[in-house]
């Protein structure tokens, strides 16, 4: 109860029901993901055969289908309901994990594509229906801090599981810790049967939502998400698995220093939360600073060459993130939820964006990696770090009217 009253006390308004069945429901789904956001890039590493080539077609084959099937999940969504949606993704999340507890590299050509299959699957209906009813759930003064509180439980959670899931998989195997994975994120499913119901109809044809995604009104927040899908990329497949590998495979350590790293940010990354919802003047100058700093931290991670340069590029890297993903996420909420009734289809380019971001990226991976070491693709991360300053040019400017948004108002919210 003490816990629940400093996190209700955190926020300046009262709390919506949905926002904290939501909320409760991702943070439990975000402790099972913290045992194995870092290892799974490297477990599917080993499994094909630690050839790296076909690791990145695997990302780029779900980015691609993601991104090509979404306007028709979307449409799908009217009948299915977001309730719905969210509860039956979480089911094919489940068992995705639980195929992948039965994947060795024996068999990998076989369970491999079939994860391939069901992970895209929960993509199309989970991540529109979430993003959707968060923007539409959380109170327009506690936007920065509902983003923040988000990250925040991201890191809590990133504190124990790394560690944990190091120390698990130096004891046994990868299947038992995929099987406590499946455990959690059944968890997760028992709040969202007390989420309310959201009355959102996605109104575009699929020809009409690839036309809206190329319009000129959205090119440049859509732009600026392509290349956070680019920089997330890099971040969550490529660098685990150069950690990996500078570690000579010794997963305990690996563990160890992600739980070092993701301690060392979460009260500050609270502290921005509150900074950005009662200055929001500031959140834009915050973006615009925190994103080139952001950016030299890629080129940094080009010179990693110890366990120790780990730590030191991590904890930056997590530091500068936090200056930089906090105010993002907010305007790009607020954006989504300027939209009006346009909230779900505005979230669905998004999400189209953050595909083609990672499939850009991929890309540029797989070429890199043809004439270089893993560390050179770093720069794709530099670059699109970069590049998520169009968002702040966009505010600046004045010059984003979208359906009719307006990225200077504050009302509501990845």
């Amino acid at each position: 109860m003490g816990f629940n009253r400093k996190i209700v006390a955190y926020f300046s308004q009262k709390l919506q029901s949905g926002f904290v069945v939501l909320f409760s429901s991702q943070a439990i789904r975000k402790a099972a993901l913290s045992l194995v956001s870092i290892f799974l890039p490297i477990f599917l590493y080993e499994v094909l055969g630690k050839d790296m080539m076909l690791v990145v077609w695997f990302y780029l084959a779900i980015a691609v289908l993601y991104a090509v099937f979404l306007p028709l999940a979307a449409r799908m969504l009217n009948y299915f309901k977001f309730k719905n949606a969210l509860i039956t993704g979480s089911l094919f999340g489940i068992l995705m994990y639980a195929i992948l507890v039965f994947t060795t590299p024996e068999n990998a050509y076989l369970f491999i594509p079939i994860v391939l299959v069901v992970w895209t699957i929960f993509k199309l209906l989970y991540w529109v229906p979430y993003h959707t009813d968060f923007a539409k759930f959380i109170d327009p003064k506690d936007r920065g801090r509902g983003v923040s509180a988000m990250f925040a439980t991201v890191s809590f959670a990133g504190v124990v599981g790394p560690i944990l899931a190091g120390y698990i998989l130096d004891k046994t195997s990868f299947g038992i810790l995929f099987s406590v994975v499946v455990l959690l994120y059944l968890l997760s499913i028992v709040p969202l049967l007390r989420l309310p119901k959201v009355n959102e109809t996605y109104t575009w044809g699929y020809a009409e939502t690839w036309k809206k995604f190329f319009a000129k009104k959205y090119r440049r927040p859509l732009f600026a998400v392509g290349a956070l899908g680019a920089e997330n990329t890099i971040a969550l497949i490529i660098w685990p698995i150069f950690i990996f590998l500078l570690l000579d495979g010794a997963v305990l350590d690996v563990g160890a220093l992600s739980t070092i790293i993701f301690g060392a940010v979460v009260i500050l990354q609270l502290a921005l939360g509150r900074f950005i919802d009662v200055s929001k003047k500031q959140e834009y100058e915050t973006l615009h600073i925190g994103s080139v700093l952001y950016a030299l931290g890629w080129v940094g991670k080009v010179f990693v060459v110890t366990a120790f340069h780990i730590f030191i590029a991590g904890f930056y890297h997590g530091v500068t993130k936090i200056f930089t993903r906090t105010p993002f996420d907010t305007l790009v909420y607020e954006i989504a939820a300027d939209q009006g009734h346009f909230v779900d289809e505005f979230t669905v380019l998004k999400e189209m964006a953050l595909q083609f971001g990672a499939v850009i990226s991929l890309v540029g991976v797989a070429v890199l990696l043809l004439f270089f070491s893993i560390e050179v693709t770093f720069f794709i991360g530099a670059g699109a770090a970069l590049l998520l300053n169009l968002l702040y040019y966009q505010e600046r400017d004045e010059t984003f009217s979208g359906e009719q948004a307006k990225l200077p108002v504050h009302q509501l919210h990845y």
